[in-house]
Formats: structure tokens, C-alpha cells, sequence
């Protein structure tokens, strides 16, 4: 797998440059060229009251979008690497998933903004829609990022995020998925960190014995997926934990200095995934690491 064509969807807030800088490293890797992608959203341009169309109004959010890309193209032939641009009216998941289908990308690159809990249930909708309808990786891409941790407010800036990547596995098909997804990033990534969690659910009141051999199982399966990356020429190590998966993900990324976390795609139900979140959506949400998730 090469990330050659790589959709990038933009709302032009503020570091959305940076977060598009960072992406250009993956020119190493075989970047070839990149739709710089905005969608405009269609209640933006109409009469809500009596669904007129305001032409004009578009015509100008239209023309101050290319206005912009066209000053990015310049940064981003500079790095050697192909670009246009797709600039389109309508619901930005729908168009985002038409637009990448058409161009045949490879990846997709999306931003996220701090959210509170109302803004994650409908706002989020449109990403976490993107997240659970696309048939190609989609990158959660996070410059710059406020969090808790062991109470106390902190600032991260996200740049290099391919240094340092965590690959989390549940040893699904996605998970495998994830792991063939690590050979896109030889020639970046200067270690990988393979995760398996053993889920509380699962280990609470498990027979001692049975514990021990999902704890062995487990620690060989991790050993194969790290062999499996040095034998591509890129250096790996494996954590086993245990406890509450989402937690723990967030905890071993924050304790190796990942720089971004791989995960597949968790296969629950639409319900699940959208008001209840997948462990990988979770992680999406609640990580203040871009999180690329392979399907």
C-alpha cells in the first residue's frame, strides 16, 4: 500500500496550512499528488425559510476558496508534488466520500476542532459519517491540540505525526488491514509500536489459566506483527496491557511519545458506531493524536 493520491478536505481554520505541511512528508513514502478538497455547506448559500438560492453568494465562497488554494499550490509544487482543486456545494461527508470515489484517492485527510458533548453528537456527525461509510483510509488530522492529562491543561502541536506511529490491533481483518497500511510509511517512520489491550470485559473473572494463554497468544501474535514490519525494513517493539481499551490506547500512547495512532476499523453496527463509538472511533474522538483508521 502507497498513499500516491491523497484527498485533503480544508474549512481554512486557522493552522490549516501547518496540518497540510505535515501531510507533504509523506512525499518520502511516495506522495505523487494531493485534491486539495473545500465543501461548501449548502445552508450556507439558501433561503432556509423558503429554500431560495443565493448564486451570488457562491460564486464569492467559491472564488475566495480558490483564491486560497491557489497560494497553497505554490508551497505545494515547491515540495514536487501534483495538485488541483475540487470546490463543491452540499453536505461536506457526502461530497467528501463522492469526491474521493471519482478521484480514486488513496487516503483521505480530514481536520477536527474541540467540540463540546452536544457539538460531538451533531456536529461530529459529518466526520464520524466519513469515518464509518469510506472504503480508504481516512486520516484525523490534529495540528494543534488542547487536552487533560493527570489533571492538568495541556497544549500539543502535532508535526512529524509519522515519526512515532502506534499500531493498536484486536486481531480483526481491519487490524491486519492496518498492518499491511505500515509499509506506506517506509522511509518515515522511525519506529513502530505494535499494542495489543486485553479488554477488562474480557479478562475480569477469567480462569488464571486461561488468562495466561490469552497473555502468551497475544504476546506471539504481537511478535509476528513485528516481524512482519522489520522484514518491509522498519524498525518495530510490541506493549501487551490490560484493562479498559479505550483508556489504555490513550495511556500507551502518551507514555511512548507516539506520534500518531493506526488503528483498523472497529466493525460494530451503525448504532454502536454513532452513539456509542467503536473503540476506534473513540480513539478518533478522544485521542489528541491524529488517528489514521484503515478499513
Amino acid at each position: 500500500m502507497i498513499f500516491k493520491k491523497v484527498l485533503f478536505h480544508t474549512h481554512f481554520r486557522e493552522l490549516a496550512l501547518n496540518s497540510l505541511k505535515t501531510i507533504l512528508e509523506l512525499k518520502k513514502a511516495g506522495l505523487e499528488s494531493l485534491i486539495l478538497t473545500h465543501i461548501i455547506p449548502r445552508d450556507e448559500v439558501s433561503f432556509v425559510p423558503y429554500g431560495g438560492y443565493l448564486k451570488e453568494t457562491e460564486d464569492q465562497l467559491k472564488a475566495e476558496a480558490r483564491m486560497r488554494f491557489e497560494d497553497w499550490q505554490k508551497f505545494i509544487a515547491e515540495h514536487g508534488i501534483k495538485s488541483h482543486i475540487r470546490i463543491e456545494v452540499g453536505a461536506p461527508n457526502a461530497e467528501i466520500l463522492s469526491i474521493a470515489e471519482e478521484e480514486a484517492v488513496d487516503l483521505i485527510v480530514i481536520g477536527r476542532k474541540k467540540r463540546t458533548l452536544m457539538e460531538k453528537v451533531y456536529v461530529g456527525s459529518h466526520i464520524m459519517d466519513i469515518l464509518r461509510r469510506s472504503t480508504v483510509p481516512v486520516l484525523m488530522s490534529k495540528y494543534m491540540v488542547q487536552f487533560e492529562w493527570e489533571n492538568e491543561q495541556l497544549t500539543r502541536t502535532n508535526d512529524h505525526i509519522f515519526d512515532r506511529p502506534m499500531l493498536a490491533t484486536d486481531w480483526s481483518q481491519p487490524s491486519e488491514n492496518a498492518l499491511q497500511s505500515m509499509s506506506a510509511l517506509k522511509g518515515l517512520a522511525k519506529n513502530i509500536l505494535v499494542v495489543h489491550v486485553i479488554d477488562a470485559k474480557l479478562s475480569n473473572g477469567m480462569e488464571r489459566d486461561r488468562l495466561r494463554h490469552v497473555e502468551k497468544e497475544s504476546k506471539s501474535r504481537l511478535q509476528n506483527y513485528c516481524r512482519k514490519i522489520e522484514q518491509s525494513g522498519m524498525r518495530a517493539e510490541y506493549h501487551l496491557s490490560a484493562g479498559k481499551t479505550v483508556q489504555e490506547l490513550v495511556r500507551l500512547s502518551r507514555d511512548h511519545k507516539s506520534s500518531m495512532i493506526v488503528m483498523g476499523k472497529t466493525g460494530k453496527d451503525w448504532f454502536h458506531e454513532y452513539w456509542l463509538g467503536g473503540v476506534s472511533h473513540q480513539i478518533a474522538e478522544l485521542s489528541e493524536l491524529p488517528v489514521l483508521l484503515i478499513p
